[in-house]
Order: C-alpha cells, then structure tokens, then sequence
C-alpha cells in the first residue's frame, strides 16, 4: 500500500483546510483497509487525530479535535479525506495518513499499530 497527502498548507486561525490521501493497494481493495491520520508537531511526539474503519466507516477523533475535524472516506477514489474547521495554532503540525488492514481487528489509536504511512503534509496556523 502506497499513501500519497496533499492538501497542507498555512492558514489563520479560525481558517479550513482539507486534506487528502490517496491509496495505491494491490492485494486487497481499498475499503478493507483502516485509514486513519496522525499529526506531529515540531519536538512532540506523533499523535492520533483521527480514524475510520473498513466496514461501515465508524469514525472517532481525537478530544483535542472533535467537533473540529471531520475524516471521511471515498472507496471508489481510494481517498480518505480529513476536513479540518475552526483551526488553532496548536494544530500545527505534519499530518500523517495511515493504513492497515481492517478485517479481524478494531481501529488502532497509536501509531504502532499501523502498518502503512503515507509521507506528511505540513499544516501551520497562525494566530
């Protein structure tokens, strides 16, 4: 699996952005697999932001985001999407997309438990 984000970029706070994520798979189609994002800020450690699972496409979010942050998915595009509103300085950071396999397993919320990461896209707010 090959994950390809787009859609950073640098706003205001209060501003919106949405990124993006497209898979390459080949073994298994693209709803199997559980995508989620995960962003790190400058000297933290990555976080989980976001996540949504290969069947019905139950999402949960991270405290610090809900009601903010919205993921979602397109199977036939092989996309996940993250809409990001009333965003703040404290989420700045590089987003990470991030897929594993869905069957037999319930969304992962730390980053180990991924198999598959995507290369980042920076998101910078200022105040």
């Amino acid at each position: 699996v090959q994950l390809q984000a787009s859609g950073g970029g640098a706003v205001q706070a209060g501003g919106s952005l949405r990124l993006s994520c497209t898979a390459s798979v080949r073994k298994y189609s693209f709803s199997s697999y559980d995508m989620g994002w995960f962003r790190q800020a400058s000297g933290k450690e990555r976080e989980f932001v976001a996540a949504i699972n290969w069947g019905r496409g139950g999402a949960v979010h991270a405290d610090s985001v809900q009601g903010r942050f919205t993921i979602s998915r397109n199977n036939a595009e092989k996309t996940v999407y993250l809409q990001m509103n009333n965003l703040k300085p404290e989420d700045t950071a590089v987003y990470f997309c991030a897929a594993s396999f869905g069957p037999g397993r319930t969304v992962a919320l730390t980053q180990r438990e991924w198999d598959y990461w995507g290369q980042g896209t920076q998101v910078t707010v200022s105040s």
